[in-house]
C-alpha cells in the first residue's frame, strides 16, 4: 500500500507564517458575485440565465515567491555560484530529476530555538538513525518550529555555512526545513551579531550556495508524521521565469 503524506502549509490569510511586510493576501470571489465576469464574454447574458444564477469561484492572490511552502533557487542566495565560476540558476532552470528522490528526516527538536546545527551534529544525527547519506538524497530538518503557533518566524534551529557545506560536499542538492528559514531565525542571529559584529554569520546557510549550488525548501509542516528514512520525497517547484523561488506541494510517498 502506498501512503501520501502532505508536508505543505496552505497559502492563507488566517495563519501568520511570515513577517508583516511579506504576508500573502488572498481575495475570494464567489459564485454569487461573479456572473458579470462571465457576461463579459457573452454580451446580453443575465444572471438568471446561469444555472441557479451562479457564476464561478475564483481567487486573486498577492504573493511573494517565498510565501507558503516553497523552494529557493541558488539565485536567491547570490548572483553567482561554484565560487564565482557560474551564474546562479533561477527556479525555472532547476533540474527536475532532483525533485523526486529518497528522503531522510533529521529530528533536532531537542535543541533550543536559534541553535545553529554543526557538521558534527549532522554526523551524529545520521548515526542515530543508522543511515549512510547518499548523493542526491533530499535531507529534511525537523527544526522544532511549529506552524500555526505564535512567533513562528522566531522558532526552530538553523543550519549555517558549516552544516550546509557538509551536506553539499556529500552530494546533497536539495534540503528542506519546517522552519521559516534554513538559517537560524533572524531574531536569534541578530543577538549574536550585536555581540560579535561578524558579518559572516548573517544568512550564512543561504550564502553557502555561493560555494556550491543547492535548492532549499522552507516552511514544510507535518514532518513528525514521517519515518526517519525509507520514503520518497516529491517537491517540484512552480516554473516562474527568472525567479528566486517557486511554490511547491511537498509530498512524502511511503510504501507500507
Amino acid at each position: 500500500m502506498t501512503r501520501f503524506v502532505d508536508l505543505s502549509i496552505p497559502i492563507t490569510n488566517d495563519v501568520i507564517s511570515d513577517p508583516e511586510v511579506m504576508r500573502p493576501k488572498v481575495t475570494y470571489m464567489t459564485h454569487e458575485d461573479t456572473w458579470e465576469q462571465i457576461a463579459m464574454f457573452f454580451p446580453g447574458l443575465q444572471k438568471e440565465d446561469l444555472p441557479d444564477g451562479e457564476g464561478w469561484a475564483v481567487e486573486m492572490l498577492e504573493l511573494s515567491t517565498h510565501n507558503g511552502t516553497h523552494m529557493d533557487a541558488p539565485w536567491h542566495y547570490h548572483s553567482t555560484t561554484d565560487a564565482g565560476a557560474a551564474p546562479a540558476p533561477s527556479i525555472d532552470e532547476a533540474p527536475l530529476d532532483r525533485f523526486l528522490r529518497p528522503g531522510v528526516k533529521l529530528d533536532f527538536t531537542h535543541l533550543p530555538n536559534g541553535h545553529l546545527v554543526s557538521a558534527a551534529e549532522l554526523d551524529e544525527a545520521f548515526a542515530r538513525i543508522d543511515y549512510d547519506l547518499q548523493p542526491l538524497d533530499i535531507v529534511l530538518i525537523q527544526s522544532g518550529a511549529v506552524y500555526g503557533t505564535d512567533n513562528f518566524t522566531d522558532q526552530g534551529v538553523g543550519l549555517g555555512a558549516e552544516a550546509t557545506l557538509w551536506l553539499t560536499e556529500r552530494g546533497v542538492e536539495v534540503v528542506g526545513t519546517d522552519a521559516w528559514s534554513w538559517d537560524a531565525p533572524f531574531s536569534h542571529t541578530a543577538k549574536r551579531w550585536a555581540e560579535t559584529r561578524d558579518p559572516k554569520i548573517i544568512w550564512e546557510g543561504h550564502k553557502a550556495g555561493r560555494i556550491r549550488p543547492y535548492y532549499q525548501i522552507e516552511k514544510l509542516t507535518n514532518l513528525e508524521s514521517l519515518p526517519a528514512r525509507g520514503f520518497t520525497f516529491s517537491c517540484f517547484p512552480v516554473k516562474i521565469e527568472r525567479a528566486s523561488a517557486g511554490w511547491i506541494r511537498a509530498v512524502a510517498i511511503i510504501e507500507e
